[in-house]
């Protein structure tokens, strides 16, 4: 059911401040905000969320807000900086926490707990567009046909299962382009990982009878699959066919190697999530587990953020909520902490998946077992967190002292640039703080300004005047330095490259920021970099010091992504180079032809008649193609 909107606003209040302005802004919205089901938004001066809220009754739950001398200071604080209130109204009060926990994830409000999961989680496909289907590891949008199977906590969980499938069902990973093309088995099905469908080793129905054993397996049923393989090997052998006898033995060896059971792999779970909560000094780990089919498809840890005094089986509840925003929640979710209103997230997640989910908290035998495994996997990776943050505020404590800055960085940003000869030039920028490398915060510039090939300083001075331009519109727009300003800015390069980025800066205004060049040292040897600063001659540090350790680690982590953003860049490029300077030759022409002959390559080793017969491909088409890749050659002399 699509939720009601409300187009009430609160009227802004100009010239009081203060708590007291805040408590008239929510006075007014009082007059006209029903008592039905809801979700309301406090919204600051900027239009930004500062928190969201559901209730069953929007109007008893927001007049507690009009006492704030009642309320913790963190809430006293939010509503002084409260200008406005935005209302949702929904049917339910389950669907109210269902828009909360997307309205959360997506604006990520101040004063809410919230989960930064802003990955994508792999699935395992077989695809049922083929009379061969494939297995093959899937993220982002379902829109293929095919049958989905996940999510799986890591890339490296779900190439684990493709292996295990190939080598028990001998299904095909490769992609369809490659199975058209080939003309002899590969290398898998030497080392008996495919049946080689491709070359006919194995006709469509036998295909079928594995991929429907692959799909029980995938379902849980592999007790079923083990039996049909074990009368499969006891008719081979009557039957004299042993080579066939043992090539099931060995799917069946395979097939007891990945049902292994035990707390990782609970037997008495099928299809669950296992979550456990646990904090140290004001911080939450949430540790999750992915049970499907019986078997774990990995875990993964996050931490929300929320303020100190929340307590452990609050956060978790936020985080249940928000995890299953963007992804369909099992039959069961098995927490080590009771929730508050558990019986509501039970119902919204139930909702959410048109089915019934199920949260418990078990107190004894297997399931507890589990949950207490992944409670002591939460404990560990935030002792590891909180001591990697230990560290490194130790370090930013010490550029600090080295670079004279007046308190450790909160944000550093290094520049670095990459190029061949000048083509296919990028600029970067990637930012370290407190917590590490945020890498959501990694930039590529694409430069655009005419220069001369390989001119670095007209590339650094581009980059930075594109970054500080906007970071100052930000800047305007909302009143202050925006979140993502620098404490400190790190060139990779000497004098000349300092020089370049403290004229940008000076030309756009900016003053507050510190400027440092890190050049390599002789022989481009590590270790030996000299630091240049404006106002300060070239020094070094100790070989040792674990600060240059660290600033060698800020500026290797730029140039690995300028090279790897050059390298997506040129390879980019050189399939646009080849086939879009060909008038006529659209973005689906394209994708016909690639898809057909499996490369550009391909496409230009291709005669007259193969690209006519392309699907999508018309004779005018063919005859332009052709005639790109070979000039001079007469069309009536190969028609």
């Amino acid at each position: 059911m699509e939720p009601e909107i409300s187009p009430e606003k609160s009227p802004e209040i100009g010239n009081e401040t203060g708590p007291i302005k805040g408590v008239a802004v929510i006075e007014a919205a009082l007059l006209t905000m029903p008592a039905s089901p809801g979700v309301y938004r406090m919204l600051d001066a900027k239009g930004d969320a500062l928190y969201v809220g559901k209730a069953r009754s929007l109007k008893k739950r927001v007049v507690a807000y009009i006492q704030p001398m009642r309320l913790a200071e963190r809430l006293r604080r939010m509503i002084s900086e409260t200008v406005t209130m935005e209302i949702v109204t929904t049917h339910t009060e389950a669907e109210a926490l269902l828009l909360e926990a997307n309205l959360i994830k997506r604006l990520k409000p101040r004063f809410n707990i919230v989960l930064r999961d802003d990955k994508s989680y792999p699935w395992l496909m077989l695809t049922e567009d083929h009379p061969f289907p494939q297995i093959a590891k899937h993220r982002g949008a379902q829109v293929r046909k095919g049958s989905y199977w996940g999510p799986f906590a890591s890339a490296w969980a779900v190439n684990q299962t493709v292996t295990a499938m190939q080598r028990v069902f001998l299904l095909r990973s490769c992609a369809d382009t490659v199975f058209a093309n080939r003309s002899r088995p590969c290398l898998l099905y030497q080392i008996r990982r495919c049946s080689a469908p491709c070359v006919g080793r194995i006709s469509e129905a036998e295909y079928g009878k594995l991929v429907a054993q692959a799909k029980a397996f995938l379902a849980g049923k592999s007790a079923v699959v083990q039996q049909e393989l074990a009368a499969e090997m006891e008719r081979a052998a009557e039957a004299l066919e042993f080579e066939r006898a043992a090539a099931v033995r060995d799917r069946i060896r395979g097939l007891t190697h990945v049902q292994g059971s035990g707390v990782v792999n609970p037997a008495s779970l099928e299809d669950a999530d296992v979550i456990a909560a646990w904090q140290i000094a004001g911080q939450t780990c949430v540790q999750v587990f992915f049970v499907r089919g019986g078997r774990n498809n990995g875990n993964r840890a996050f931490y929300p953020t929320h303020a100190r005094a929340e307590e452990a089986d609050e956060v978790l509840a936020a985080f249940i909520a928000q995890f299953y925003d963007d992804k369909p929640p099992p039959p069961l979710i098995l927490a080590n902490h009771a929730l508050p209103e558990q019986a509501l997230v039970a119902e919204a997640l139930s909702l959410k998946a048109g089915r019934k989910v199920e949260i418990a908290i078990p107190q004894r035998g297997e399931k507890r077992a589990v949950v207490l495994h992944a409670e002591v996997n939460a404990r560990e990776a935030l002792e590891r967190k909180l001591a990697e943050t230990a560290g490194q505020a130790k370090l930013l404590a010490g550029v600090a002292e080295l670079f004279a800055l007046p308190a450790p960085p909160e944000r550093i940003e290094v520049y670095d640039n990459s190029h061949i000869m000048g083509t296919n030039p990028y600029g970067v920028m990637i930012v370290a703080g407190p917590e590490g490398f945020t890498k959501a915060a990694y930039r590529k510039f694409s430069i655009r300004g005419p220069m001369a090939p390989g001119d670095d300083f007209a590339m650094m001075r581009e980059v930075l005047e594109r970054r500080f331009s906007r970071a100052l519109k930000e800047e305007t727009e909302g009143g202050g330095h925006a979140p993502g300003w620098p404490d400190l800015v790190l060139i990779d390069g000497g004098a000349g490259q300092l020089s370049v980025a403290r004229a940008v800066l000076e030309d756009l205004g900016v003053t507050d920021v510190v400027l440092v060049g890190i050049a390599k040292g002789p022989d481009r040897d590590a270790g030996r970099e000299w630091f240049h600063m404006i106002g300060r001659g070239p020094f070094q540090l100790p070989p040792r010091d674990p600060v240059l350790y660290f600033l060698q680690r800020l500026r290797d982590e730029a140039h690995r992504f300028a090279i790897t953003t050059h390298r997506a860049g040129r390879s980019k490029s050189l399939i646009r180079s080849e086939l879009d300077e060909i008038s006529g030759i659209g973005a689906a022409r394209k994708r016909a032809l690639l898809n057909h002959f499996g490369s550009v390559r391909g496409v230009k080793m291709a005669g007259l008649h193969d690209l006519e017969a392309a699907p999508g491909i018309s004779r005018e088409t063919a005859r332009r193609v052709y005639a790109h890749f070979h000039p001079g050659v007469r069309l009536e002399s190969v028609s």
